[in-house]
């Protein structure tokens, strides 16, 4: 279904054997409202709804996302800060993919209809039917290689890209995590 509204969810939840309460449809008001390109972790979409004044438990909204997305409301993406995100599945999600980078994590959209064929030809050859077909390309942003990535980068370092396109408490959120990776590594090494 290309876009959904309160009677259409309805109507697929009642197939379901789910109902529309008012935490799922708050849940989905949200993602109706963000602009195109923009993915949420059930973390942000959580701390979005607490400054919304909405009381939700972070275990609804994973339950929900969960369940929104086995129904095909929601796409599910694995991103590069390693837990998943969210977005609107339409006609036009089916249909495009993600370039991330792993230094400042701004993620760039992509369509290509090669992708999509190669995926149908393989749930075909498989004997399978295709719900999605999804590409994540992890690279670094030029200005990260520029800046000496990885080894001359310091840790507090921010894309001047990623800041521009409002990236920047994301990338200061991950931080810690990229930190916690390079510690490990260098303890793996030892």
């Amino acid at each position: 279904m290309a876009f959904y509204n309160n009677r259409s969810i309805k109507s697929e939840l009642n197939q379901k054997g789910c109902r529309l309460t008012p935490q799922r449809e708050k849940i989905l008001q949200v993602f109706h409202s963000l602009p195109q390109g923009k993915h949420l972790s059930a973390e942000e979409l959580h701390g979005f709804l607490q400054t919304q004044g909405e009381n939700i438990s972070l275990s609804t909204v994973y339950r929900t996302l969960h369940l929104l997305t086995n129904i095909g409301i929601l796409r599910e993406l694995e991103l590069a800060e390693g837990h998943k995100h969210y977005e609107l599945f339409t006609a036009q999600g089916r249909r495009h993919h993600h370039l991330v980078c792993v230094q400042c994590y701004n993620t760039f959209e992509f369509s290509d209809e090669s992708i999509l064929k190669i995926g149908q030809k393989q749930a075909d050859k498989a004997g399978v039917h295709l719900l999605d077909c999804q590409l994540t390309v992890h690279a670094v942003c030029i200005e990260a290689i520029r800046r000496g990535w990885p080894s001359l980068l310091p840790s507090s370092w921010s894309c001047p890209q990623a800041i521009a396109d409002g990236n920047q408490n994301h990338n200061e959120d991950n931080l810690e995590k990229l930190e916690s990776l390079k510690q490990q590594n260098e303890l793996d090494k030892n």
